[in-house]
């Protein structure tokens, strides 16, 4: 596998310069994983919730009940900061009060993403991809420490208001009935994401892939009903 954060300039034992991938790509892949994306086709585009959205996949999980796929939606900014929406962040000891929030999904339990190049401070999160790791809202108090101990800054955090959860087969067979794509992505391209602005992000993943999908990313909206 290709790193993506590798040095471009590379060669080969003859001497030529050998072939890297782009600093941001993504490719079409048959089968979700964790840290792919699912990128709603357009048989969601009159779904409220899940029209146009990215959605990274944190945990593929189990085929148990309990224990299936989940993951946070990437583009959906809240246009609000956190000391906003609970009031006990307004204090100016807690590190996250202007923090912008997201909308994860439909599912009640807030998450966030976190980046670090050094992946040794991070002990304790759940790895995604190298160097983005994420963790629960219970998990809050152990990023105030990073934060404060300068391991991480606050725009390595992104905090999201909810998240999006499948059983296992239920997510086989929304991508079966063509709800989602599903997609690899550099890391460059999620990081990216995560300190900018992601309104583009649909689109761009899209024509990334290529073929139909670009196609699909110039379209209109659909009306469904």
């Amino acid at each position: 596998m290709v790193d993506p954060s590798a040095p471009a300039e590379q060669k080969t034992s003859s001497g030529e310069p050998a072939h890297q991938l782009p600093q941001k790509w993504a490719h079409p892949i048959t089968m979700p994983e964790a840290g792919c994306v699912l990128v709603a086709t357009e048989v969601l585009d009159d779904d409220s919730i899940f029209e146009r959205t990215v959605i990274l996949l944190l945990r593929l999980g189990s085929r148990g009940t309990f224990d299936g796929p989940f993951g946070v939606i990437l583009n959906r900014p809240l246009y609000t900061k956190i000391k906003n929406v609970n009031p006990s962040f307004q204090d100016q000891a807690t590190p996250f009060g202007d923090s912008p929030l997201f909308f994860g999904g439909p599912v009640d339990m807030s998450m966030f993403l976190v980046r670090a190049s050094d992946n040794s401070r991070l002990k304790g999160f759940e790895e995604v991809i190298p160097g983005i790791r994420f963790g629960f809202r219970t998990d809050l108090e152990k990023a105030a420490v990073l934060m404060k101990s300068g391991a991480i800054k606050s725009q390595d955090l992104r905090f999201f208001v909810g998240h999006a959860a499948w059983d296992y087969e239920q997510l086989l067979s929304e991508i079966r009935a063509g709800y989602w794509a599903v997609a690899s992505c550099s890391t460059e391209l999620i990081s990216d994401a995560l300190t900018g602005d992601p309104s583009c992000l649909w689109t761009e993943i899209l024509q990334l892939m290529g073929g139909h999908y670009s196609e699909l990313s110039q379209k209109p909206k659909e009306d469904n009903q």
